[in-house]
């Protein structure tokens, strides 16, 4: 062997074996979804009935942030944010379905691809959590919930979910199975990458407490009473039932003896205030820009790292992909508007924003080219004003096309339910936001529905 051969082969194995020593020091990382869940629905959070013994116990191990907040307050849009560190306006991944319309089966001619082919490839567009981390040498499993295609072109390593165009593949097939019917496939991942001694990344976005509302007769029963309609007991059971599966997977964190050595994060991906006279929700919940649909609480949990903490500020998902990259000591995209949250979540020090974001659009998106077309709100939320543009985007066959088309500003810390409207009266404060708001985004051809300066 030549002396240049065999110093390259010197230098790939140092590699090798630095890849190897700095993966086995690197944090396992677990996101935690909850599906459909409003943010008061939580015991740690005030709820005087259901009971979440697990969620109320990692908070408490936790830094929490109660007034967290998603950017769009519909699930297809909200895991893609995760996925990608983007916001809907720009993955374009706006709703969870493509309209039936003129306008797209145009585009579907053009491209001679389906509509739902057109919109998953747009995860191809970014580099996604998994895939960064891989080169970090990270195994990464996906169950549960997922839109985009399989789990491999999402970039997990392993997974559930065959995806678009596999039988029953609009948003998760097998992956939707996790945790109604038992945890297995997730816990044979960790072993796995134990056996292996590879950091790993878990994606657990269980169909929970989503519907079908169909809990376990044994909690069914715990919250049926006089008086409250069984559409309400049916959710709050699912909610105890989501809650269970948490407690198993961090319960097996602790047995396996890696509790110290992982990160766990949690969020839901868009609020439900149950109906009291069907099994559907709410008008202010899901789809909804106003608190019962953006609204979630955040925690991240790392033993030694970070201190357990109620912290005040307001959190956006949008952070968390970088927060989880910065946590692997992967580089992150210079384009990617979230915040690391990892030098504030271990020195306590605050958090350097002024102000949140966030978008609504139709559940079925009107021009899979140009979500403006289905653009119904914008918000801002500033300390504790939040301010609510509305726009003329399609509602397609939304329940509940928005109604109120003057702009809208709330002080959350007085009225939380946003039932007194003060944009009239305070006209300085309402532009001051929308000029936030367009910092942040600037629709080019969508337009508001009321005056921006009343």
């Amino acid at each position: 062997m030549t002396h240049r051969y065999a110093t390259l082969l010197a230098v790939l194995l140092t590699t090798l074996v630095g890849l190897t020593a700095n993966a086995a020091d690197k944090p396992n990382i677990i996101l935690i979804l909850s599906d459909d869940q409003s943010f008061t629905d939580y015991g740690f959070m005030g709820h005087d009935v259901i009971q979440t013994p697990h969620l109320d116990k990692l908070a408490s191990q936790s830094v929490l942030f109660r007034r967290g907040y998603v950017p769009t307050a519909l699930c297809r849009p909200a895991l893609m944010t995760l996925a990608t560190g983007t916001y809907a306006h720009v993955n374009l991944i706006t709703g969870n379905d493509p309209a039936k319309n003129d306008i797209n089966a145009a585009y579907v001619k053009e491209q001679n691809k389906s509509a739902k082919e057109i919109l998953i490839s747009n995860v191809d567009r970014f580099e996604t959590l998994p895939q960064i981390l891989a080169k970090q040498g990270y195994l990464s499993h996906q169950s549960g919930k997922w839109w985009e295609g399989s789990y491999q072109r999402g970039g997990f390593t392993h997974g559930m979910t065959r995806g678009y165009p596999k039988p029953a593949g609009r948003h998760g097939d097998d992956g939707l199975a996790i945790g109604r019917e038992g945890m297995a496939p997730v816990f044979d991942f960790m072993d796995m990458a134990i056996e292996q001694d590879k950091p790993f990344f878990l994606w657990y976005a269980p169909f929970l407490p989503h519907t079908p509302h169909n809990p376990p007769k044994r909690l069914f029963d715990q919250y049926t009473a006089e008086g409250r309609p069984k559409t309400v007991a049916r959710y709050f059971a699912m909610v105890e039932w989501f809650d269970e599966t948490c407690g198993q997977l961090l319960k097996q964190l602790e047995d396996k003896g890696i509790a110290d050595n992982t990160l766990v994060i949690y969020v839901t991906d868009n609020g439900w205030v149950q109906s009291p006279k069907n099994g559907s929700y709410e008008p202010r919940s899901k789809r909804s820009p106003n608190e019962g649909g953006t609204r979630t609480p955040i925690m991240y949990r790392w033993p030694g790292k970070i201190a357990p903490a109620d912290r005040p500020e307001l959190a956006t998902s949008i952070d968390i992909y970088p927060t989880i990259l910065a946590a692997a000591s992967a580089d992150i995209p210079d384009d990617r508007p979230g915040l690391n949250l990892l030098p504030a979540l271990t020195t306590g020090k605050a958090i350097a924003r002024d102000a949140i974001f966030g978008e609504s659009f139709a559940h079925d998106i009107y021009d899979i080219q140009n979500p403006e077309a289905s653009l119904l709100y914008r918000w801002v939320i500033q300390d504790n004003l939040k301010l609510l543009l509305t726009y003329d985007g399609n509602p397609g066959k939304m329940k509940y096309p928005p109604k109120d088309v003057a702009p809208q500003l709330y002080d959350l810390a007085k009225d939380p339910l946003e039932n007194n409207n003060l944009a009239k009266d305070h006209p300085d404060q309402v532009k001051a936001m929308t000029a936030l708001l367009n910092g942040w985004y600037q629709p080019k051809q969508a337009k508001h529905s009321g005056n921006e300066s009343p």
